[in-house]
């Protein structure tokens, strides 16, 4: 019979050993069970909620229900269709930005020689990071609004300037998503060895030239999980753009917001339902190319 030889050094059989790694095993999946249940009811029963609404239609005259894709059709029509294209635009727009801003920040954050700047910058950028809403609106506006106090100083209400478009919603975005952006590429910079650098020095190669070849296309994957991971952060964004342009700007938060509130036709009461689960297969799509991006920049770190 074939025996395996165990730690303390007695040997058992297969099966014997197999049950002795199963009884080690179950004591972790026992701890989980707790946040697997928590997570089943905190997102599981919503979600649910969110599906069925979507798909379910109340006949006014009758007051019965039935099951039909009315209300997704009617999420990608319309104010609903240009609110939705509205924020996949916000998103887009503001994340690649604040990516393009974010990296030379970074880099600069991570080549200098005083550590106490670093330390400074990573803290005040997972301040900021998580600064939004209510707050933030009214700092910009109180800073840059139509009686800001830069807007009178430097007079740009006379040049143009208009805090409550799309433009001056990405700039306030870009007060969150740079700081995010150095948060998530400083780990990969951190990962670029000083040896690269030397060795295509020693090979003749110009910075510009080594950024080009080397450094960028290492970094690609996590400049790419970057800017998904910003997109995503934006796409989701509600009380800075509800405080501070309301209906100026249309985006799909601002809509959800007034369906639930019940700023909707009659018999369309579930399209908040609709265009929750529009945003939904949206971050789904995004999660899907920020996990493998992510997995591919993680062989590099740890490397």
């Amino acid at each position: 019979m074939t025996t395996v030889l165990t730690e303390a050094g007695a040997d058992v059989t297969p099966a014997a050993a197999a049950s002795q790694r199963r009884r080690r095993r179950a004591p972790g999946w026992l701890a989980v069970l707790p946040l697997l249940v928590f997570v089943a009811i905190a997102f599981g029963v919503p979600a649910l909620a969110m599906l069925n609404g979507a798909f379910t239609v109340k006949d006014q005259t009758t007051g019965a229900t039935s099951y039909t894709t009315a209300n997704l059709t009617d999420s990608l029509q319309g104010a609903y269709f240009t609110a939705l294209i509205g924020s996949v635009k916000l998103s887009a727009v503001s994340a690649g930005i604040a990516t393009v801003l974010g990296l030379p920040l970074a880099q600069a954050v991570v080549t200098s020689r005083f550590r106490a700047l670093r330390e400074a910058v990573l803290t005040a950028s997972g301040v900021l990071a998580n600064f939004g809403g209510v707050p933030l609106a009214f700092a910009f506006v109180a800073t840059l609004g139509n009686a800001g106090v830069l807007t009178e100083h430097l007079g740009l209400k006379d040049k143009g300037w208009n805090l409550y478009s799309f433009w001056g919603l990405v700039i306030v975005y870009l007060y969150f998503l740079i700081p995010l952006m150095v948060l998530t590429i400083t780990p990969a910079l951190d990962g670029l060895r000083s040896q690269w650098r030397e060795a295509a020095q020693n090979n003749g190669a110009t910075g510009i030239q080594y950024w080009r070849y080397i450094a960028l296309p290492v970094l690609t994957p996590s400049l790419l999980g970057g800017l998904v991971l910003l997109f995503g952060s934006a796409f989701a964004a509600y009380a800075t753009a509800a405080a501070m342009v309301g209906s100026a700007v249309p985006l799909v938060t601002l809509q959800i917001a007034d369906a639930i509130s019940g700023n909707v036709l009659v018999g369309q009461e579930n399209v908040a339902l609709a265009l929750s689960l529009d945003m939904v297969l949206i971050a789904g799509l995004v999660m899907a190319v920020y996990l493998p991006l992510q997995r591919r920049s993680a062989r590099w770190l740890e490397a």
